[in-house]
């Protein structure tokens, strides 16, 4: 539709403005001053000599609309908010510049007021006059300043010529009749105010115009406008013109690939088509990332070049499934309920409390920092202490998708990162095999066994692993296969492990290590009761009613029947006794049944396990230590025996270089000792062997067990037999604190010792124990030698 700047938008020239205002006559001389009222605009500048039609719904606007009609010129001042939102403006509220206009009433419809404005000349506030009904303020003349010169001819040829140049490159249908020079003596205002009304300037522009002082200011504000304008407008052209380039290539690939669809449908490999058309669906519903879709656009364009019976035909379509199956923007909303994970995880596990109360922390801080990375934990403990089970629990708390996979003998890096494509029967790596089949970004994967990976000329899966627990790195991890960074920031990682010594040192460090303790003989009670007896009733078909399992019988399994830090080998005992009572009842017996303790050797036969009572009366040169396993805690006995002159020093029982080093060392300071001990040495060469050969030994632990067989021996005093110790020595004769407390203490007090001498320093790790195991048990704490060997050989004891 085509636009012109119309008769009415303009006071004609010519006008005699002494008829419009009185004190026209005065205007240049900024002498006078005036009382009028306000008309407020939101967003609307009122230039000079332009007319405008407007709507006022504003009561206070009506009252000051309807006080100027009612004077004899109908004269009010228009002056612009600076804040739009607000309904009721002060004057203080409005820009300080505006313009007096005249106004014409077309008509009113109860309280709206049709009007058309003639803007007449520019005038400032100079200060409110109090009004109840609208704003009134006391104005003043603000007319521009006029010079002649060179530089105003420049200013003003160079802005008719902008003009042009803008309305000729925005193909503008609006008809002005700009002359190509402007005499001195013309008003070429309302020109440059009509054409800063058709540029789309915001608000702040709009009013630097009506503000600025002279002739010559406003029109270079102007040049500078439509300069911008005409960047702007060449810019878009100039884009506009390369997308109509692309839109013709386009148009000439579509024609092609039509061809070559006619050509292969000839050959009869036109089956190729549906799945390429297919996976170009599939796509445009796909969520990728951009980097992402542009190699897809590239893969799928290289795909329908390729026959169907070509081989690399296979392998980019079966690339390009998996790569528009993962999860690339599909994630699941976290629960974030801490009461409700309180309650999951105590439902699903008995204690542990340091680990629930870590994964509550976490969510604590997921739910106020919605952007924090998920941590990488380790789970480290004896088999069947509940590790894999609790990262199912955990995912269970969150609302998250689970995937387990067992790192047990993995020796291949390509299992982690997957293979190249060039090889034959390639396939991504077990990450984004789990990614895929949780179907969501941010799933919870657990690593079982990381403790028990290999590595070979294939390569090392620990190294790959180094990237994958980075939060540093995973934000783009590479699988060899995928080819494509895959963002794993969000994925909640946890790993397990019997033993951290075999992880690398690296690897390690980026994970976060929880250590799960064994459980004492009332904590597996409890465990029995609430979880496993329940569990294996199910599973043999039985109600609660029809087996019962008294307290008496469960411990008498326990104790005769399992010798374990975890719980599975009581599971198996209590669905072994389940099957043999699902027997009775399917074949008849409908009375309920309850297991006495004599009825154990009948349905579990003999006592698998023996409580090490048999050593009451220890020789002397024997003592008991206490070693801590991947299994658990363990008692194991020491035995020194005196060889005759001549013999050397030795050691037997598979020990590694650290024990056999702790056992030279006390050997050397016992008989350094022996006349501040009172023992007359007359033995020179000594044999120490530890029992159970067949299993390796390692550690500084048994230091204090050794020193103490060895001054049983060369006193010939025997040890406390109701005593176990544990600690690493010095020459010096201190004794330094050791690992694995609670394991090493449950052990003892299965073998029914319940006195355990324990380095000093160790004193806080007593705290892990349960309280009636505390309470049971008596703990001597020891910083010297000295203070083991007073406690664990009475003979020797100054009391």
């Amino acid at each position: 539709m085509a636009h012109q700047i119309r008769s009415d938008k303009l006071i004609p020239k010519g006008t005699d403005y002494s008829k419009l205002l009185p004190w026209a006559a005065s205007m240049g001389t900024e002498s006078q001053s005036y009382s009028l009222p306000i008309l407020p605009l939101k967003s609307v500048i009122i230039f000079p000599t332009f007319a405008m039609p407007i709507s006022i719904q504003r009561p206070a606007s009506v009252k000051a609309i309807s006080a100027a009609l009612k004077g004899e010129n109908k004269i009010v001042a228009i002056f612009t908010q600076r804040d739009a939102t607000q309904e009721l403006p002060q004057v203080t509220d409005l820009y300080e510049v505006g313009t007096v206009a005249n106004v014409q009433l077309i008509s009113r419809f109860g309280t709206t007021m049709q009007i058309i404005i003639h803007g007449i000349e520019r005038v400032r506030i100079l200060h409110a006059i109090p009004s109840p009904l609208f704003l009134k303020a006391q104005v003043q003349p603000f007319p521009l300043h006029i010079r002649q010169n060179v530089e105003t001819e420049a200013l003003r040829r160079e802005v008719l010529d902008l003009s042009e140049k803008f309305f000729a490159i925005s193909h503008s249908e609006m008809q002005l009749n700009f002359p190509s020079v402007a005499a001195a003596s013309e008003d070429i205002m309302p020109l440059v105010y009509a054409v800063a009304k058709l540029l789309p300037l915001d608000l702040s522009k709009e009013q630097e115009l009506l503000e600025a002082p002279s002739e010559k200011e406003t029109i270079k504000l102007l040049n500078n406008f439509l300069s911008h304008e005409i960047q702007i407008l060449e810019v878009r052209k100039k884009i506009s013109e390369q997308a109509k380039d692309k839109l013709n290539q386009e148009q000439q690939k579509y024609l092609l690939r039509e061809q070559i669809k006619a050509m292969q449908q000839e050959l009869g490999e036109g089956g190729a088509e549906n799945e390429a058309t297919e996976l170009r669906k599939k796509l445009a519903d796909c969520s990728l990332p951009e980097t992402v879709k542009l190699e897809v656009e590239k893969e799928l364009g290289r795909l329908e070049q390729l026959p169907s019976s070509s081989p690399e035909y296979q392998v980019s379509l079966a690339h390009l499934q998996l790569t528009m199956e993962l999860p690339w923007a599909e994630v699941t909303t976290d629960n974030l309920d801490l009461s409700n994970a309180r309650q999951v995880l105590d439902a699903d596990h008995y204690n542990l409390k340091e680990v629930k109360e870590r994964i509550i922390e976490q969510l604590a801080v997921m739910k106020l920092n919605p952007q924090a990375k998920s941590p990488i934990l380790c789970f480290v403990g004896p088999p069947g202490v509940g590790k894999t089970s609790l990262g199912q629990s955990i995912a269970r708390a969150l609302g998250r998708k689970f995937d387990r996979f067992s790192l047990g003998g993995l020796h291949d890096e390509a299992e982690l990162r997957g293979h190249r494509r060039t090889y034959i029967g390639a396939m991504p790596g077990r990450i984004i095999q789990a990614i895929r089949r949780a179907g969501v970004r941010n799933p919870l994967i657990m690593f079982d066994e990381i403790d028990k990976m290999g590595h070979d000329f294939r390569g090392d899966p620990a190294a790959a692993l180094m990237e994958i627990l980075d939060p540093a790195q995973n934000n783009s991890f590479h699988d060899n296969y995928l080819d494509l960074p895959f963002d794993l920031s969000k994925v909640f990682f946890i790993t397990t492990a019997n033993s951290l010594d075999s992880i690398p040192k690296p690897l390690l460090d980026r994970m976060e290590t929880l250590s799960l303790s064994g459980y004492s003989d009332e904590e597996k009670m409890a465990i029995a009761k609430r979880y496993l007896l329940p569990r294996q009733r199910a599973e043999a078909g039985l109600l609660a009613e029809q087996l019962e399992v008294p307290d008496e019988t469960l411990a008498a399994t326990i104790r005769g029947y399992t010798r374990e830090a975890g719980v599975r080998e009581i599971e198996r005992m209590l669905a072994r006794l389940a099957r043999k009572i699902a027997i009775r009842f399917a074949e008849g017996q409908t009375n309920s049944v309850s297991i006495e303790v004599g009825e154990l050797f009948e349905l579990l036969g003999p006592e698998r396990f023996f409580v090490e009572q048999i050593r009451k009366q220890l020789p002397p040169g024997v003592a008991t230590g206490l070693a801590w396993t991947e299994a658990g805690g363990d008692v194991l006995y020491i035995e020194a025996l005196a060889l005759p002159a001549g013999e050397k020093f030795t050691l037997t029982g598979h020990l590694g270089e650290v024990m056999k080093e702790s056992a030279l060392a006390a050997n050397s300071y016992v008989i350094s000792q022996c006349q501040a001990l009172g023992i007359a040495r007359s033995i020179d060469a000594v044999h120490i062997h530890v029992p159970s050969g067949a299993i390796p030994k390692d550690g500084p632990s048994a230091g204090v067990c050794m020193a103490t067989a060895l001054t049983s021996l060369y006193s010939g005093h025997a040890v406390r037999s109701d005593t176990a110790m544990t600690g690493e020595i010095t020459l010096s004769g201190l004794v330094l604190p050791v690992g694995g407390i609670k394991e090493k203490v449950l052990a003892a007090r299965r073998a029914g010792i319940l006195r355990v001498i324990l380095p000093h320093e160790n004193e806080k790790d007593l705290s892990t124990l349960p309280e009636p195991v505390r309470a049971e048990m008596e703990f001597i704490l020891a910083a010297q030698i000295e203070d083991v060997i007073n406690a664990a050989i009475p003979a020797l004891s100054p009391d």
